[in-house]
């Protein structure tokens, strides 16, 4: 049986949520793999590096997403496709995405896309907070927890 993974998208976690992540594999015989455009430096046992183009990263995340990883992600774009593989998705605020509420989410990403374009101001994302980290912990932990009973 292979080592099981959790696939970072480096580019847009946060620090505190990329420092959970590594600690929760290393303390449950997980892998944790970080992809990043070679623009970001970290610090990582397992890093890869692709080039600065969009969606670069993203689309290796789905090109190695093997049934059974955790993908840690903002792009809710590349959430639905790791659904669609049979693996598990989770935000770096911890939530976990859910097949049942993708479309939905989707569609109000979408919404709000088309709402800038139009010239309209969204808010962007709140300061990260103690509560954030807790949160992305609890949910990491179950998933990973949920993963190594199958």
């Amino acid at each position: 049986m292979q080592q099981p993974r959790v696939l970072i998208d480096a580019d847009a976690c946060p620090r505190q949520a990329l420092a959970i992540a590594q600690a929760l594999c290393h303390a449950n015989g997980w892998l944790c793999i970080t992809y990043a455009s070679y623009n970001h430096q970290l610090k990582s046992d397992h890093h890869i590096v692709v080039d600065a183009e969009p969606q670069a990263v993203d689309m290796k995340i789905a090109n190695d997403t093997r049934t059974g990883d955790i993908v840690v992600t903002q792009d809710i774009g590349l959430a639905a496709l790791i659904l669609g593989k049979q693996a598990m998705a989770l935000s770096p605020h911890g939530t976990i995405y859910r097949t049942d509420k993708i479309e939905f989410m989707l569609e109000e990403r979408n919404e709000k896309s088309r709402y800038r374009r139009g010239g309209g101001r969204t808010r962007g994302p709140a300061a990260r907070t103690a509560e954030d980290d807790q949160r992305f912990y609890e949910s990491l932990h179950q998933l990973l927890s949920q993963e190594a009973h199958h």
